[in-house]
């Protein structure tokens, strides 16, 4: 699923996502660690996996897996 980085913290490495029809969601640091990333900017589109509970569990950018 794809979505739309809204907030990201350097600091704690975590932030929320806006999913495509304005859901938000918040991803954890391991979430993003996941990624091999070193940082993410709002308005950047992300493709995302999320577990049977919701929760996001992994964060990367689209085409890369």
């Amino acid at each position: 699923m794809q979505a739309t980085v809204a907030t990201f913290d350097t600091r704690t490495r975590s932030g929320t996502v806006l999913l495509d029809d304005g859901t938000e969601l918040a991803f954890p640091p391991d979430a993003f660690a996941r990624s091999g990333l070193r940082l993410l900017r709002p308005g950047q589109r992300v493709s995302m996996e999320t577990g049977s509970d919701g929760a996001v569990t992994s964060v990367r950018l689209p085409g890369i897996d």
